[in-house]
């Protein structure tokens, strides 16, 4: 009966696509050519035209939709990868359309007809999916079109699947019981599931309780099960999730590639790589070029007060770690008297520190020290944004002492950071400034970047815990 529903409610969706993508189709011939938005220079082509190419319109999308399978059941999926799915699924109809348009000369369609049905298209399905998903989502909260499932598994990850089934009753599925490795643990209750059977039992569990979805959530200790269980269920026509038992494992943006149609579960991934790594560069390098250009003439009144009110260098290098763990030396000006650590050896500065220059209390309060780091960033050794570098000799420490702080190293130092803005900086709190760059890490996006960079600018460079 579910599979019924199932497929009716996929041929729903279908006619309503097909009909969708023909509106479209004649309305962008409407705004082109009837709505007077942009004038008509050539001839006006009839109606009639565009009407039978809604033909072999109709034929492709219906066939690349079907392809891309945008009518299979979505319990599980955000509204976001659905409109990626139609885009990428449009983008590919509209490739063979041209291609058909081009060896059919008697129809010269307009480009910007293409243009606006592209548009069109793409934003009145997606909006139709979320209409559509979100009634299905609303139906099955109040318990109708629902599929039924058993975990087969009964230790930490098969809670966290009860506990995440029970926060997001929209996805329809109703958990039927727990199946155990153990028989001893049978008519045991898990989180408030009843535990069902053994796993010897599966395939009677799934015949009589017409179970539609099978979670796979077996400990370290149950893994030997793991053949004989999907033994079990080969020959049933469900819908298999495995969910491996290493969640404490996953440290950083972990999840699910693909190599040569081989499944690759990463338990820890820098986010910069390929475009990514790309755009934060190209970011790097010209929000560098235009802040130098801008302060530069602040920075040679800086070197010039330093040479003046106190002797030696102007600038002030130091061995930092960066990307990977590898070091180098970061650029500053000097605030501090020549050889300020030869007497304590490497310790963090701190208020009233007697080692600062008069000049040098100004700058590493107002941050102007850290200005030279841009020339670091257009060298590679750093970005504008990221984990504020450390000192090897104070990461020795803390690599031993603080959990994940290595993971810290996964993206290139930046001048400023997530727990800087926050108010971690200095000598603060390091757990928490740990906390903060990880969180950096994890929701990475170019659009972060520039937040950071506003609030840097909106809250100031001045901060109580410079010194």
């Amino acid at each position: 009966m579910l599979k019924k529903h199932s497929k009716f409610f996929e041929n729903i969706l279908f006619i309503a696509d097909l009909v969708i993508i023909g509106l479209s189709w004649l309305f962008s011939y409407y705004l082109r050519f009837e709505s007077a938005l942009i004038p008509v220079d050539r001839g006006r082509p009839t109606v009639i035209v565009y009407i039978i190419l809604l033909v072999p319109i109709t034929i492709i999308w219906g066939f690349v939709f079907k392809g891309f399978g945008l009518y299979r059941p979505k319990r599980i999926g955000s509204h976001l990868s659905e409109v990626f799915d139609i885009a990428k699924a449009t983008a590919t109809a509209l490739l063979l359309l041209a291609a058909i348009t081009f060896f059919l000369k008697h129809y010269d369609v307009s480009r910007l007809v293409m243009i606006f049905f592209t548009v069109i298209v793409i934003s009145s399905l997606s909006v139709e999916r979320v209409i559509f998903r979100s009634g299905l989502r609303y139906l099955r909260r109040k318990g109708y079109n629902l599929r039924y499932a058993i975990i087969v598994g009964t230790g930490p990850q098969a809670e966290r699947i009860i506990r995440s089934l029970e926060r997001h009753p929209e996805v329809g599925l109703k958990l039927e019981g727990l199946i155990t490795t153990k028989e001893s643990e049978t008519g045991h209750r898990i989180a408030g599931v009843p535990v069902i059977a053994a796993c010897k039992d599966l395939k009677r569990i799934i015949r009589e309780k017409r179970i539609d979805k099978v979670f796979i959530a077996l400990s370290w200790e149950d893994h030997p099960m793991f053949v004989p269980v999907l033994n079990n269920l080969k020959y049933e026509a469900i819908d298999i999730k495995v969910i491996p038992d290493i969640y404490e494992f996953i440290t950083l943006r972990g999840g699910v590639e693909e190599f040569d149609g081989m499944p690759i579960l990463n338990l820890q991934n820098s986010p910069l790589y390929g475009w990514n790594l790309v755009l934060k560069r190209i970011a790097d390098v010209t929000c560098s070029i235009l802040a130098l250009a801008v302060v530069s003439p602040l920075m040679v009144l800086i070197a010039v007060l330093i040479k003046m009110t106190s002797p030696g260098p102007v600038f002030y290098r130091q061995e930092r770690m960066g990307i990977g763990g590898d070091t180098f030396q970061i650029l500053k000006f000097r605030s501090m008297t020549v050889d300020a650590e030869s007497g304590t050896g490497a310790v963090w500065a701190r208020e009233d520190d007697p080692r600062r220059t008069r000049l040098g209390t100004f700058l590493r309060k107002t941050s102007m020290d850290e200005l030279p780091q841009f020339f670091n960033v257009l060298k590679g050794d750093m970005s504008i944004v990221g984990p504020r570098p450390e000192r090897p000799v104070f990461i020795r420490e803390f690599r031993e002492n603080i959990p994940k702080y290595m993971l810290r190293h996964t993206m290139k130092a930046g001048i400023t950071g997530w727990a800087q803005i926050n108010g971690w900086r200095g000598n603060t709190d390091i757990r928490k400034r740990v906390e903060h760059d990880l969180y950096y890490i994890e929701n990475w996006s170019l659009s972060l970047d520039i937040k950071i960079l506003w609030l840097t600018i909106w809250k100031g460079l001045v901060n109580r815990n410079a010194y």
